[in-house]
């Protein structure tokens, strides 16, 4: 197999030189899973002025310092309406969680260690240091970089960006992801097939794989096995950014989908990789474009799509894929590799002693569909690699879509 190029060198050409999409502004209520594409800064301070922690009273700490002194309570303050007026020696305003403190006061007396008879306030306890103000710009500081360009929102950045004062983000655009699938004997779930016919799952599994990380899938729908329908197909798919084949990526006599690619001016880069499951994968540039071929095994498809099309995805959305590669520890041994790089679907379990650890499906036959959507993750066993005990080390790519 000196022929079968390796994982690691078909991801580095699938990679080289992707340039991310373009952006496009959204409301910030339209931004949560989308990726950002600049980074949102700090327009003013938050909180934007000293603010009281507690419920209590607004005082100047040398007037409270090691003394419980009798105040005079000259004004309120709480949230949205502030006391405008600058605190004098000997006074005290009523102050609530989240409202400003006056100017010239620098601690809040809690509330139950004072006793107010009108406009008069005893402070029952001596105080040690100021407390209870939250200071101006404790959270964030004008300036600051709330949130990296690349970043995919969530919730909490959604929240942060609010509190920033941004109504509208600039995102990355959705990545147009074409699916083709091929071949005579699909049709598409709903309809009464042949006995000879295979329904289409394909093309729906990957359609979902792209929405889940942030693309816009077009399904171009299947496709049989002539040239002339499958070149047109393919121009139909060019104006997507990554154009993805399904099946005949092979070079059999019904395997039609290189030729019609190289027909159209494919420039093909590989086609037979040293991976399993998956080995019958094509990748080339046609018109500008990229276009991967993934095997018409529905598992070695997705597996497929998981370890070259995802990071792809990131890329052109201007993220990095290479930080989600896990190290756990195996829960029962594995056998010696082969040549070909090995993504075995496992489950995550827990250890007598709490660890999470992964444990290989006892049939990894690549037709096996059921027992994909049933793993947690893929073990990754690089080529050779020797006998594995339980409770070494594996990495592991999570099956999170």
């Amino acid at each position: 197999m000196a022929n079968l190029l390796p994982v690691k060198d078909a991801l580095r050409q699938i990679l080289a030189d992707v340039v991310p999409v373009g952006e496009e502004i959204v409301a910030l209520d339209d931004a949560l899973g989308r990726t950002l594409a600049m980074p949102v800064i700090a327009e003013r301070d938050q909180p934007p002025f000293h603010a009281s922690a507690m419920d209590g009273y607004a005082v100047r700490f040398e007037d409270v310092v090691g003394k419980t002194p009798m105040l005079k309570l000259v004004g309120l303050s709480r949230a949205g309406h502030g006391f405008a007026e600058r605190l004098k020696p000997g006074e005290a305003v009523r102050i609530f969680t989240g409202a400003p403190v006056p100017e010239g006061a620098d601690a809040v007396v809690v509330q139950e260690n004072v006793t107010a008879d009108g406009d008069r306030v005893q402070v029952n306890e001596a105080e040690s240091r100021p407390r209870h103000i939250r200071k101006k710009g404790l959270d964030v500081a004008r300036g600051d970089m709330l949130i990296a360009a690349g970043t995919l929102l969530t919730a909490r950045h959604i929240g942060l960006a609010a509190s920033a004062n941004q109504a509208h983000l600039a995102v990355r655009r959705k990545p147009v992801i074409a699916i083709l699938p091929t071949g005579d004997e699909l049709v598409e779930p709903g309809s009464l097939p042949r006995d000879d016919q295979i329904l289409s799952s394909n093309n729906h599994a990957l359609s979902s794989f792209v929405r889940s990380f942030g693309g816009l899938a077009v399904d171009l729908g299947i496709v049989g096995d002539t040239l002339p329908a499958l070149e047109a197909a393919i121009e139909r798919g060019l104006d997507a950014d990554v154009l993805v084949t399904i099946g005949g990526a092979s070079v059999g006599d019904h395997d039609l989908v290189q030729e019609a690619l190289v027909r159209s001016g494919l420039k093909l880069a590989f086609w037979r990789l040293a991976i399993r499951p998956g080995k019958p994968l094509m990748f080339g540039h046609l018109e500008g474009k990229r276009v991967l071929g993934l095997p018409g095994n529905p598992v070695s498809a997705l597996v497929c799509a998981r370890v070259f099309l995802h990071p792809l995805m990131m890329a052109l959305l201007g993220r990095t894929a290479g930080d989600d590669v896990e190290t756990v520890p195996l829960a029962e041994g594995l056998k010696a590799n082969d040549e070909r790089q090995d993504y075995i679907r496992a489950k995550l379990v827990r250890d007598a002693g709490g660890r999470l650890c992964a444990r290989a499906m006892e049939i990894q036959d690549s037709s096996m569909q059921r027992s994909l959507a049933n793993a947690d993750c893929l073990i990754i066993r690089p080529p050779h690699a020797p006998t594995a005990e339980a409770g070494s080390a594996v990495e592991i790519l999570r099956l999170d879509f």
